[in-house]
C-alpha cells in the first residue's frame, strides 16, 4: 500500500529487454536504500514493482509485458526520471489516499500548463473507466495523489501547485504522452455494486441509461 505522495524523483540508469519483458534499473538515494530488501514492493511512476536487485544505489525492477501493455512504462528510456515511494508503513503519515499501485488504465495526455500564474494537466480516459472519476474525487496520476478539478464527460482537469512540479515527473510529460491512473477502489466497487442493484432490480431503466 502507498500514500501517492512522491518520495523523490530519480533517475533510470538502464533499461534492458528480457524475453517477455523488461528491467528497469532506478538509481536510489540513500534515504529510499534504507533497509529495502529483494521481493519489497516500491510505487514505480504509479506501478507496484517488486525488487529484483541490489547493486549499491542501483536497484532493479522486472515489468513482465502484460504490465508493460498496461502502463506507460514501456515507453520510458534510460536517462528519464521516475516517480518513486517505497511501499507505507502502518505508522506512517498519510498525505494522500491509499493507493495499491494497480494501474486501472492510462490515459492519453491532452494538454499540460506549467506557468507561474498557474499549472494543470487535462487527459482523457476510455469511457468505461471514466464513470469512476467526480469532481474533488481522489485519483492517483502516475502514483501521485491528486484532487480532481474538473470533469468534462471523459475529460478531466488536475490542477497542480509548485511543489507537485518540483517533486514529481510531470514536467517532462507532453501532449500525447501516456498516464498511469488508478481510481480510487472504494468509488469503484460503489459504482459497479450500485450499477449491478440497478440492473437486477430496474432492468428497464439500467438498459435505458446507457
Amino acid at each position: 500500500m502507498y500514500t501517492g505522495i512522491v518520495q523523490a524523483v530519480r533517475p533510470l540508469a538502464d533499461v534492458s529487454v528480457y524475453p517477455g519483458g523488461k528491467t528497469f534499473t532506478v538509481t536510489f538515494t540513500d534515504q529510499l536504500l534504507a533497509d529495502l530488501k529483494l521481493g519489497a514492493s516500491v510505487n514505480i511512476e504509479g506501478t507496484c514493482l517488486s525488487v529484483t536487485g541490489i547493486a549499491g544505489d542501483h536497484v532493479t525492477f522486472d515489468a513482465m509485458n502484460a504490465t508493460l501493455e498496461r502502463t506507460n512504462l514501456g515507453a520510458l528510456e534510460a536517462g528519464q526520471n521516475v516517480n518513486v515511494e517505497r511501499s507505507a508503513k502502518m505508522t506512517d503519515e498519510n498525505g494522500g489516499h491509499p493507493i495499491a499501485g494497480h494501474v486501472a488504465t492510462t490515459a492519453a495526455l491532452e494538454e499540460i500548463r506549467v506557468a507561474d500564474d498557474g499549472a494543470y494537466i487535462r487527459f482523457r480516459v476510455p469511457e468505461d473507466c471514466a464513470k469512476y472519476i467526480f469532481p474533488r474525487g481522489f485519483l492517483a496520476v502516475n502514483g501521485c495523489s491528486l484532487t480532481v478539478a474538473e470533469v468534462e464527460e471523459n475529460l478531466f482537469t488536475i490542477n497542480l501547485i509548485p511543489e507537485t512540479l518540483r517533486q514529481t515527473t510531470f514536467p517532462r510529460y507532453k501532449a500525447g504522452d501516456r498516464l498511469n491512473i488508478e481510481v480510487d477502489h472504494q468509488t469503484m466497487v460503489l459504482v459497479d455494486v450500485i450499477e449491478r442493484t440497478v440492473a437486477r432490480v430496474m432492468p428497464g431503466l439500467a438498459e435505458k441509461g446507457r
